[in-house]
């Protein structure tokens, strides 16, 4: 199988099931269709979530185009962690962080947030997440769904192997890092930042989910070689 990645030229982008036998979901065709005002023989590209997609003209039933594609996983995968924030904030970073390649989101309670949520209302939070994550890999043409984990407070996951957590007066991202955490409004507790690495995401204070977002824009460019670091 071939290797390229969906450039846009070949109309919108949907997630599928089978790429040999594609069915759309129902929300899926009604954007299409509703929304993206598809006819009968218009091109789309339809993807596995999990590297492989292909050419297809929309119909009742999607009609196949030409091979199946297969694009090489990024060479090491990004995570970022971000603490949960007020009103839609979240949703706008779960959305950003899909759009900019981060594999890997982490939704966060940290000792400061605000948001306090009971254990049915971050479930029913993470599947919002993942709807959004979803919705926004179909804009940006990914081929591969990030992995969007419940809701988790800080401490479980801020001694992963490799994490770093934002904070002003850190050291600089180097092209090795693959996890930072970001913290809440109210930045990190004492304790949870107590013997762990640091890094700085820049020279002034970032809103939470604009840090959120820096850090995976930083993270993911570092990756792909998009940017070097410093010699």
């Amino acid at each position: 199988m071939a290797s390229r990645a969906p450039d846009g030229t070949g109309g919108p982008h949907a997630f599928v099931a089978d790429l040999h036998s594609p069915v759309l979901g129902a929300d899926d065709r009604h954007h299409l269709e509703r929304v993206l005002r598809l006819r009968a023989g218009d091109p789309l590209t339809i993807c596995d979530g999990e590297g492989r997609w292909r050419d297809c003209r929309f119909d009742k039933d999607l009609e196949v185009v030409g091979e199946v594609f297969d694009v090489p996983e990024p060479n090491g995968e990004v995570t970022v962690g971000f603490s949960m924030l007020k009103a839609g904030r979240p949703e706008l970073v779960v959305q950003k962080l899909t759009e900019l390649g981060v594999d890997r989101i982490l939704p966060l309670l940290a000792e400061r947030s605000i948001v306090r949520w009971d254990a049915d209302k971050c479930a029913t939070q993470h599947q919002r997440f993942l709807r959004v994550a979803r919705e926004a890999a179909m804009q940006s043409r990914r081929v591969r769904l990030p992995v969007v984990e419940a809701i988790t407070p800080v401490g479980e996951v801020a001694d992963r192997p490799g994490t770093a957590l934002a904070q002003p007066r850190g050291r600089s991202l180097v092209a090795g890092d693959r996890i930072v955490l970001v913290g809440p409004e109210g930045g990190w507790s004492p304790d949870e930042v107590a013997g762990r690495d640091v890094v700085d995401l820049g020279p002034t204070v970032l809103r939470a989910e604009t840090a959120a977002i820096a850090g995976g824009t930083l993270l993911t460019a570092l990756r792909d070689g998009r940017v070097l670091p410093p010699l």
